[in-house]
């Protein structure tokens, strides 16, 4: 019996080795400042990146500010003086060429595609986005992909939610699992948009107070004894 016929994915670290790829695109725009490539100045941009992404889910600042934002911030202290529009335009082209996936996510989507629709809810920019998954292995597996720019609101925003249920006829409350890595955005926004949650977390975390989840794996392969 299918529980969940419809299952809403996130992409970044949840189906995407999003890790993997940052710290690649990363070495490419210090290759392009002429700065060292360190753990050290990895965690300095990082952090800023964060905090950035913090204050989108919390809908303080827009993706367009925050991608040229982070550079902005980060390049002072590496005394460079390049600028952060290239940066960010290389930074974003380096990321849509990495399609590398997560252990099992190839093997699990394979399956679940079988007898069930998978959809991508993204926040992550569309055009890395779009690119990564039209050339990734998972591609052919994907009912269809929604993306932040697009729906004009974001994860976690029940706004968000408000443009998928309306470009996916059948979906409901009750037909659909939601399956993310980040509970400020994925986690969250289940709760907001009333739809059943699966928070994967490897790194065997601990949910936040107030966010609440009905499923909790360490293994995408856990996800198909779920749905």
């Amino acid at each position: 019996m299918v529980r969940y016929p419809n299952l809403l994915f996130d992409a970044d670290n949840t189906l995407f080795d999003f890790d993997a790829a940052n710290h690649n695109a990363f070495a490419q725009v210090c290759a392009y400042c002429g700065i060292p490539y360190t753990e050290e100045n990895y965690q300095r941009y990082e952090t800023i990146n964060q905090s950035l992404w913090d204050a989108l889910n919390r809908g303080e600042v827009t993706k367009d500010f925050l991608v040229v934002e982070r550079f902005r911030r980060f390049l002072p202290l590496v005394n460079s003086d390049r600028d952060p529009v290239e940066c960010n335009r290389r930074h974003l082209s380096h990321l849509g060429e990495s399609t590398v996936l997560l252990p099992h996510a190839l093997e699990v989507c394979r399956t679940l595609a079988q007898d069930h629709k998978l959809y991508i809810v993204t926040n992550a920019v569309a055009s890395v986005q779009k690119r990564r998954l039209a050339e990734s292995a998972i591609a052919p597996y994907i009912t269809d992909a929604f993306i932040s720019e697009d729906a004009g609101a974001a994860k976690p925003s029940a706004a968000y939610f408000d443009y998928v249920f309306a470009h996916v006829p059948d979906l409901t409350t009750k037909n659909a699992l939601l399956i993310g890595d980040s509970p400020a955005s994925d986690i969250q926004g289940a709760n907001n948009a009333g739809l059943p949650a699966c928070w994967y977390n490897p790194k065997h975390e601990t949910l936040p107070d107030g966010i609440h989840a009905e499923y909790e794996i360490t293994d995408l392969r856990q996800l198909l004894d779920i749905v």
